[in-house]
């Protein structure tokens, strides 16, 4: 482009020493020689532009590519990030649902066991209340039957009492008979 534009320069300094050149010179040669100028220019500037275009276009496409080098470039790695993450997110999901699984069946596991110690409980507490009625209907047992064994040792000793004195008896008259026999014969 500076290469373009000292060629533009150097032709107009050309051409204006030609202007400046012989001083008769015809005013119809004045006028080819701006018509030569402006062609010149025209030209020059279009040239300068086409140029300027150019280099636009290169650093515009330039940029695009490096634009999207970077996009792909970032794009990847988001890409991987996500699908990573979704890998994570599908993990946890599992994971909790194995949690909860495990929660319920463990819930399950101790209602059964609350249903059975109550059902325990229940059988020391009837047990228990068996065994206590059984103490009782025993003592009682226990107390009719040593009244019943007392009633009957009274009765047996209120007998051996009463063939003791009638023993007692029949041996004192038996003597009295013998005195009384003795006496009398």
């Amino acid at each position: 482009m500076e290469a373009q534009g000292m060629a533009v320069c150097d032709s107009e300094r050309q051409e204006e020493r030609g202007l400046s050149g012989p001083e008769g010179a015809p005013e119809g040669d004045i006028k080819k020689v701006l018509y030569a100028k402006r062609k010149r220019f025209m030209m020059n500037t279009n040239a300068s532009v086409k140029t300027i275009n150019r280099k636009i276009e290169h650093v515009w496409k330039t940029q695009g590519e490096q634009r999207q080098k970077l996009f792909r470039e970032y794009s990847q790695q988001f890409l991987t990030l996500f699908l990573e993450w979704n890998i994570g997110v599908k993990k946890t999901k599992e994971e909790e649902e194995k949690l909860a699984n495990l929660l319920r069946e463990q819930q399950k596991i101790f209602q059964q066991a609350r249903v059975v110690q109550s059902q325990r409980l229940k059988k020391i507490k009837n047990l228990y209340n068996e065994v206590i009625k059984s103490m009782a209907d025993f003592e009682k047992d226990q107390e009719y039957l040593l009244t019943d064994e007392q009633n009957e040792v009274r009765q047996e000793m209120a007998m051996l009492q009463n063939k003791i004195i009638m023993t007692a008896q029949q041996q004192e008259l038996a003597i009295v008979q013998k005195s009384l026999q003795f006496l009398l014969f």
